[in-house]
């Protein structure tokens, strides 16, 4: 199936450098270039297809192909940065023989190499999230299994109490059937037994001689039922007796 190209990236003015063989690994720098006087001008599109990413160097008017810098991976050979300078970089073209040669480019303004860093980087990292979310797909998903294994038991302590409170009523009324003939609890209060009643003096009844009269004014309106009726009647000529 044929894929369209998608342009990343477009630069209207870029400058192109013959530069000199490496002479260590430390890096390439842009002051041992002519910088004063650049090979070829012309504007730089980053384009992709695919999964392939492809920097073209075209002719401003035309369009025609300069050269074109395959890129399989960023940071790497195909597109380096120099040690000197933010502007420039060394990039690896190739021809479609497969033949491949090292050229120096650069921008006059920094803003236009951070443009080119952000681009590529972003390329690639959507490239990783990418095969990496594939692969999550890839994998087999383990179901969850609550099934108890053998032996295994569990446990739930639950409380459950009626609405009407029924339940906490019997409870209670258990707990003081349990409790009878059981001594009283410590520090509980003894009610002491109300005093025994003491015949007084009336009317109708009068102390005999060497009986002595209760000094409590309170007991002294109240005799017991059992006294008066032991008290003999008093006679009186007066009284017509029935």
């Amino acid at each position: 199936m044929e894929t369209y190209e998608s342009v990343l990236l477009v630069k209207s003015e870029v400058f192109v450098f013959k530069i000199p063989p490496r002479a260590t690994n430390r890096g390439y720098r842009a002051a041992d270039w002519n910088l004063q006087e650049p090979t070829w001008t012309g504007r730089m599109r980053l384009v992709s297809q695919g999964d392939a990413v492809t920097l073209k160097l075209e002719d401003k008017m035309s369009g025609e192909l300069f050269a074109k810098c395959p890129i399989e991976q960023y940071p790497g050979i195909a597109v380096e940065a120099v040690t000197d300078s933010s502007r420039y970089f060394v990039l690896r073209i190739q021809d479609d023989n497969g033949r491949s040669a090292f050229i120096g480019v650069g921008f006059l303004d920094r803003s236009d190499s951070f443009d080119l860093n952000v681009a590529l980087q972003d390329h690639f990292k959507w490239l990783k999230n990418r095969d990496q979310i594939e692969k999550e797909k890839e994998k087999p998903k383990q179901e969850l299994d609550l099934r108890f294994k053998e032996g295994e038991t569990i446990k739930i302590d639950m409380k459950i109490t009626k609405k009407d409170g029924s339940e906490v009523a019997s409870k209670s009324k258990q707990r003081t059937s349990t409790g009878a003939g059981l001594p009283p609890p410590p520090g509980s209060i003894k009610i002491a037994p109300p005093p025994a009643k003491t015949p007084t003096s009336s009317p109708a009844h009068k102390p005999a001689q060497g009986e002595k009269t209760p000094n409590n004014p309170e007991w002294g309106e109240f005799a017991s039922a059992s006294q008066q009726q032991s008290a003999p009647p008093t006679t009186n000529a007066s009284w017509v007796q029935f």
